[in-house]
């Protein structure tokens, strides 16, 4: 399937900034599955875009720009081919081995309930990892709800999972807190996700990647009850939002800001079916 992807990021200021600093990771890198095509980044202030790649192997993009800034625009164009293995991750850059990412953050650290609930579902499918995982990813899907503005940036896996609600960002955070409570090597991704009913969205995307025995990484999104397949365009990984952030800074002074996202995620004309 080839993606046709624009994203917009529109910041305002009442209060005019004195400036203004970002990372980006907006910007995907080729594995077994994904090809990007083409791809640009730009802002439309006077500032340079400097390329460069963070410890994990995303592709960041920097800037820092002097005000007064009344707004801010970020945009992101790009093709890429994407295809299904069964949400199995292959042929990505890894800078750490897998047992890395057995290490917890303050986001992503599993509460004594939340590490219960883990042991349950491992309980029921007699340990099995590949099982656990298939199971816990329908029960998040299953049991909690989807509902923006109940949780911010800063809420924890077990502050989400207590609530049983939030958004994508914190079923990820909840389903790799959970995985790592068994003892499994689990991450964070942040990217884009196809919908079929709609080419609009109002934001990005993010799922859990966890390494299973046998087999490798595994791409699992509870927020949709599925593994990600040719319908996901992987971006960034971290061991938390944080760290996998599409756009993270700060501004210099300034007040009022608001800020307006525009995502439109088409499916493009491929010559070949792959």
């Amino acid at each position: 399937m080839r993606l046709k992807l624009r994203h917009e990021t529109a910041y305002t200021y009442a209060e005019p900034a004195r400036g203004a600093i970002q990372i980006l990771r907006l910007t995907p890198r080729n594995h077994a599955t994904q090809f990007v095509r083409q791809w640009r980044v730009e802002i439309d202030a006077d500032g340079r875009l400097v390329r460069d790649e963070d410890a994990y192997g995303n592709i960041c993009h920097t800037f820092s720009i002097d005000g007064p800034l009344t707004g801010l625009r970020i945009l992101v164009e790009g093709e890429i081919d994407v295809s299904d293995d069964s949400g199995i991750v292959r042929g990505t850059l890894e800078r750490f081995p897998a047992s890395y990412w057995q290490s917890d953050t303050p986001l992503t650290e599993a509460t004594p309930e939340l590490a219960e609930f883990a042991a349950d579902i491992a309980g029921q499918e007699g340990g099995h990892a590949l099982s656990f995982l298939h199971q816990m990813n329908a029960t998040i899907h299953r049991d909690f709800a989807f509902v923006p503005g109940e949780t911010h940036a800063a809420t924890r896996a077990g502050e989400a999972f207590q609530a049983r609600t939030g958004v994508c960002q914190d079923f990820a955070h909840v389903f790799v807190a959970a995985a790592r409570s068994r003892g499994l090597p689990a991450r964070y991704v942040s990217g884009y996700f196809f919908r079929s009913d709609t080419d609009q969205q109002e934001a990005g995307h993010a799922w859990a990647e966890v390494s299973v025995p046998g087999i490798g990484w595994i791409g699992f999104d509870p927020a949709n009850g599925a593994c990600a397949d040719q319908r996901y365009i992987r971006v960034a990984i971290g061991r938390d939002y944080l760290e996998a952030a599409p756009i993270r800074g700060a501004r210099l002074g300034g007040s009022g800001e608001a800020m307006k996202v525009a995502i439109s995620l088409s499916e493009g004309r491929s010559l070949v079916d792959h």
